[in-house]
């Protein structure tokens, strides 16, 4: 591992809990300053090949989010709205001037809430795989919802999902995980193993899990992405691997219906996580996308 790649860390205290945000300064000052936001069961070390190359354009921060990465483990009403309250304060406090949003998965729904319910804050949204929350609520027949609702809180209890938390935190199981959300399982290496385990022991992970699995399964997780999506002006881009495994990448056709202004790109070869995966192209996407929108510096 080399630590350089993750620019310059520091705490932060939010509501009293800590977390942890690192950044990146380019050489000239200028153009409008990206924060990334990492997935479920990440870090902002998941960023390990995209601080360094977008920091050397414009000023670059990676945050934790609460309950994952370094960051405390508290007891909170966890979902896309609480996360994005997070992301709010912390742009307020230290970041202080519009800037793009850029976020993985989970990320990506937090990094479009926080443009729908703090648009001030976005100049735009980078999002990597989109998952919306009201999809499921479309799909299930009315008649039958009570019953999944029912069995998704028998398989939701927290006994079990402690007992889930054990068993997969061990490097195996997790390998296996990680390479179903990659189309090349060999970019499954020692280092994101290290990205993916190391939260998993930390004080109180196993309560945090808990309450963000169990968050994630409640339709009201976050805003549906299809109403954030039709009502925002900011510039918008979505990224997908045609091969992630975790969320559809159909999706993407419905959701540059909603918004036509949306660019949409679609990457070979790859997964859940392109950035990771693919770091060069999509480094190259997201910097041609800001060249385009008049968002870099000079």
């Amino acid at each position: 591992m080399n630590p350089y790649r993750y620019g310059v860390q520091r705490e932060w205290c939010w509501r009293g809990w800590y977390t942890r945000y690192s950044f990146w300064q380019p050489a000239s000052s200028g153009g409008t300053p990206l924060i990334l936001l990492h997935g479920f069961g990440a870090s902002l070390r998941h960023w390990r090949y995209n601080l360094r190359v977008l920091g050397e354009h414009q000023l670059t921060y990676a945050l934790d989010l609460m309950g994952l990465g370094a960051a405390e483990k508290p007891i909170a009403a966890y979902g896309a709205e609480f996360w994005a309250a997070q992301v709010h304060a912390f742009w307020q406090q230290i970041v202080g001037q519009p800037a793009v949003i850029v976020g993985n998965s989970i990320g990506a729904l937090i990094a479009l809430t926080c443009a729908y319910c703090y648009p001030e804050m976005a100049a735009g949204v980078v999002m990597l795989s989109l998952p919306d929350p009201a999809v499921r609520e479309e799909l299930i027949p009315r008649a039958i919802a009570p019953l999944l609702s029912g069995i998704e809180q028998i398989f939701t209890a927290p006994w079990l999902l402690r007992t889930l938390f054990y068993l997969v935190r061990r490097p195996p199981v997790v390998k296996r995980w990680a390479q179903l959300a990659y189309a090349n399982p060999a970019c499954v290496d020692d280092e994101l193993l290290d990205i993916l385990l190391t939260p998993a022991y930390d004080r109180d992970s196993d309560r945090a899990f808990v309450q963000i699995t169990r968050a994630m399964s409640r339709p009201d997780f976050g805003p549906s992405a299809k109403t954030m999506l039709k009502t925002l002006s900011q510039p918008l881009l979505l990224i997908w691997g045609k091969q992630d495994r975790f969320i559809p990448p159909m999706l993407s056709q419905q959701f540059q219906q909603v918004q036509p202004r949306m660019q949409v790109m679609m990457l070979d070869h790859t997964g859940h996580c392109p950035h990771d995966e693919q770091p060069d192209r999509v480094n190259g996407l997201i910097l041609d996308w800001l060249r385009s929108q008049a968002l870099t510096g000079g």
